[in-house]
Order: structure tokens, then sequence, then C-alpha cells
């Protein structure tokens, strides 16, 4: 299949979004010759119900789920995965990952898939960490608002840890009469309502002195949110994907921006609460149950996870550097539904250059970035030297500037996307080229 430029009308801003949301930053690669298959993922888009409200009707949502898959979706680094796709919503849809960053796929003109029908692809696993499955590039669409799919690539050699579990925090709008309002429209009359793993009351069993892996995903599309574990040590080891130096997270919060992930080792020692914090209050949203004796058993520090091979140096000094002002209309940020690679790229480079970007949140509130495509560095303030961490997605307090650095690895037309923290303000995206 080879590269397109599209036309600027609406069936190709479609195909567009689908490539190189679906396509292209997913890695998805069309059928035929390669590698044999290793991995099976069946997935569909599909009306449901949440029960948010006790003792009131569920409320009705849309979601995108595994049906082939009884609990989380575990794949593997190294996996050729087949993804049979089914949509039964009425638009037309294509699930859109965050946190796998394809190698060598460049946009191409696959639609997203039109209601009542099934696509089939093959994605490649080249690393190991938490990705995001959504529809949120498609939300000016959505009737409903619609839950995301947390999908888990594992380590190929065996983690010093006694549990794996996910929490995926979401951020509900309910109306008085129950129903839900879908970002990017007015949420006026509404209350906002948090669910982990969809329920409003979330508990978490486990024996004590366990090592946890808490996959900690942010499934809000608007809000920055932290949680905390009371009393206990939480160490973050990945972020958005990525293996970071281990570090304790401040004050045991974890502040994650919406579509963010971080992957956190916890060692139980006593029942405690999960409190959520949206920047205007805290409440509890969940607790870990302790079972057994509580004596205080010390373990060893957890070594570094494993890898992902990713630079251990980005070359600052020859960097191409670029200003982007996140959102400003005049700087060619657009709705995706009005998306087309006919308009200019905020950027170019050449493949193998290391790229800075220096990121301006001209907005009064903060703002979302999300770079497809890469992980990105947060540069130090004097630009002398980064995070010990890699991202994907990064939040920008009004009228503030961040730099980050990333390898141009990954040939093609890659997106860029900007929010602002409030509810009803729309999804913007532009694209860059790596070439």
């Amino acid at each position: 299949m080879t590269t397109r430029i599209f036309a600027p009308h609406r069936r190709e801003v479609l195909a567009g979004l689908g490539a190189s949301l679906g396509a292209s930053a997913a890695g998805l690669i069309a059928g035929g010759a390669g590698p044999s298959v290793t991995a099976q993922l069946s997935l569909q888009a599909r009306p449901a119900t949440l029960a948010l409200r006790p003792g009131q009707p569920a409320t009705p949502i849309w979601e995108l789920a595994a049906v082939s898959h009884l609990r989380d979706v575990r794949l593997k680094r190294g996996d050729r995965c087949e993804v049979v796709f089914r949509n039964d919503l009425p638009v037309p849809l294509a699930p859109v990952w965050y946190g796998r960053n394809a190698a060598t796929d460049p946009l191409r003109g696959r639609a997203p898939a039109a209601p009542d029908r099934t696509e089939t692809s093959i994605i490649s696993i080249s690393s190991a960490g938490t990705l995001l499955a959504d529809f949120r590039l498609f939300e000016g669409g959505l009737k409903q608002p619609a839950r995301p799919l947390p999908i888990i690539a594992e380590e190929t050699s065996r983690l010093a840890v006694d549990r794996d579990e996910v929490l995926l925090i979401e951020e509900w709008r309910l109306r008085p009469d129950g129903t839900a309002v879908p970002p990017g429209q007015d949420p006026k009359d509404t209350t906002p309502l948090y669910t982990v793993n969809g329920k409003t009351s979330f508990e978490l069993s486990a024996a004590a002195h366990e090592r946890l892996r808490l996959r900690f995903i942010n499934g809000s599309q608007r809000t920055v949110l932290a949680i905390k574990l009371e009393s206990h040590e939480v160490r973050i080891m990945a972020l958005d994907g990525q293996p970071a130096e281990p570090f304790p997270a401040r004050n045991g919060a974890v502040v994650l921006a919406p579509g963010a992930r971080a992957d956190a080792f916890v060692d139980t020692a006593m029942s405690a609460p999960f409190l959520l914090h949206n920047g205007k209050e805290a409440r509890q949203v969940g607790s870990l149950a302790i079972s057994g004796k509580l004596e205080r058993v010390p373990l060893l520090p957890p070594p570094p996870l494993p890898s992902n091979n990713l630079p251990d140096q980005l070359d600052l000094k020859g960097a191409l550097r670029f200003d982007v002002a996140l959102g400003a209309a005049d700087a060619g940020w657009t709705r995706p539904a009005n998306f087309s690679t006919a308009s200019a790229p905020a950027f170019r480079a050449k493949t193998g250059r290391t790229v800075v970007l220096a990121l301006k949140n001209p907005a009064p509130l903060t703002t979302v970035f999300h770079l497809h495509g890469h992980p990105f560095r947060l540069l130090d303030k004097l630009d002398d030297g980064w995070k010990p961490y890699w991202l994907d997605t990064l939040a920008i307090e009004p009228g503030q500037t961040q730099r980050v650095a990333f390898a141009a690895t990954s040939p093609g037309r890659w997106l860029l996307e900007s929010v602002v923290t409030d509810w009803a303000a729309p999804r913007l995206v532009r694209w860059y080229g790596v070439e």
C-alpha cells in the first residue's frame, strides 16, 4: 500500500483520520505476506450501560470492548496481532491506539469502519507497556460518551510482582435524568462523577506483603487527575507506556493528564483508601483491602523495567527546533472532522534527527498536548538535560511554555493533539512529517 495525500473533502477527511489515527499512529499494516500472526484480538464498538447512580436506572454509554478476552487484554512485546474490529454504532469509527509507536508505518488511505462493518488488520507490538485505545478523535460524532479500552503489552521476561492490575479512572458528566454528556459538548446542569474500572466505589483485595503493579490510566477526556493510595509508597516504574528510572510519587500521588498512563509498584502494608483529586477537591473512589498478618516484611527496591530500546541520549545541540502554539486558531489547528493532510504541517524533520518543540499554551486554562508516533523527553528549564522518563502526553499550565525532545525515528505523517481542560472545549489536531 502506498502513501497518499488526501484532498480536503469529507470522505477523505475521514480516511485521513482513520489512517493517521487508527492506522499510522496504531501501526496498522494491511494484510499480506509477512511474519506469522502470534496473537488475535476481536474489538467491538457497541452501545452499553453503566450503573452510575445507586438505585437508579443505568446510564446509556458507548464502549470499545474486547469481545475476545474475558478480562484484561494482554499481548506480548514482539507479537504480530490480528485485530478484527466490528462497528455496531451508527457513526464511522476506528480505534485509536495510544502508546504504541510504529517504526515504519506512514499515513495510509484507510477510512474508519462504517456502521455495521467489520474490518481486519495486523498490528505489531514492538514495545512493552500500558496502552489505551479509544475513539477520542471521533468524539465530534459521538452521541454518548464512549469508554476506552486499556491494552497491556507485557514484557517478554517475567517480573517480580505478585499482582498486575489495571485501574482505569473515568470522568462522567451526568444530567439530572441520569444521561451523560459526551466530551466536547456543553456540560450545563451536569454533575461530575468518577469511576475506577467502571465502579463508583472500587475495591482491590490483596494479601499483606504483596508487591502490586498498578497500571493507572486517566480515561478522562478533559481533566488532569491525581490519585493517591494512603499510607503507602507508590514507586513510579513507567509513564505513558515507557519504562522510567524508578522514583517515588510525590506525596504518594500519581498525577495524570487525560489519556496518560503510569505503572507503579506498591508493596502492600495495610488497608487504605484510594483518593482522587480533580484540582478542586479530593474524594474517595475506592479502597485497598488487605488480608493476612500485617507485620512489615521489607522488600528490596525493584530494578527498572526492561528497556524498550529507546535512545539513551538525544542530540540537543544539533536538534531541529520548532515553536508550537497549542490550539492557536491562526497556527493551523483544526477539529478532527475537518482534518486533512493537504494542510500545512506544523513541522517536518529528517529521519534520525533530534527534534525540540517549544510548546506554548496561550489559553487561560491548562492545555493537554499529545504527540503521535514518538515518545518524548520533558526537558529541564535550562534546556540542558531531561527528566528521567518518556512521555507522549503533557499538561501545560496557562501562559507557560514547556520544551520536549524526541528522536525522529518513525517516518510518516503523524498527528499532534491539543485540548483545553474544559469539558466543552473542542479537541484540535495538526500533523507533522518525518521523511
